[in-house]
C-alpha cells in the first residue's frame, strides 16, 4: 500500500503547487478582462470617436438638406442606382 499511497500522493501535491495556483490565476485574469474594463485611455478614444460621429451626423444632414434642395427625387435615383 504505500507504493500506491505514494503514486497518489506526489501527482496531487503537484498538482496543488504547480498547476492549480497558475490555474487560479489564469481563471480570474480572464474573468477581469471579459467583464471590459476599460482604461483611461480608452475612454478618452471612445469620447473622441463619439464626437466624431455626431459631427459627421451632422455634416450628412447638412449635405442631405442642400441635395433635397437643388435636387429633389435624389433618393429615390440613388436607391434604384444600388439595384
Amino acid at each position: 500500500m504505500d507504493g500506491l499511497a505514494i503514486a497518489f500522493f506526489v501527482p496531487t501535491v503537484l498538482f496543488l503547487c504547480i498547476v492549480a495556483p497558475i490555474w487560479i490565476v489564469m481563471h480570474y485574469r480572464s474573468k477581469q478582462r471579459a467583464q471590459g474594463a476599460l482604461s483611461e485611455e480608452e475612454r478618452e478614444e471612445l469620447a473622441a470617436l463619439s464626437i466624431r460621429a455626431e459631427q459627421m451626423t451632422d455634416r450628412i444632414d447638412t449635405l442631405e438638406a442642400i441635395l433635397d434642395a437643388q435636387t429633389p427625387g435624389w433618393r429615390k435615383r440613388a436607391g434604384e442606382e444600388h439595384r
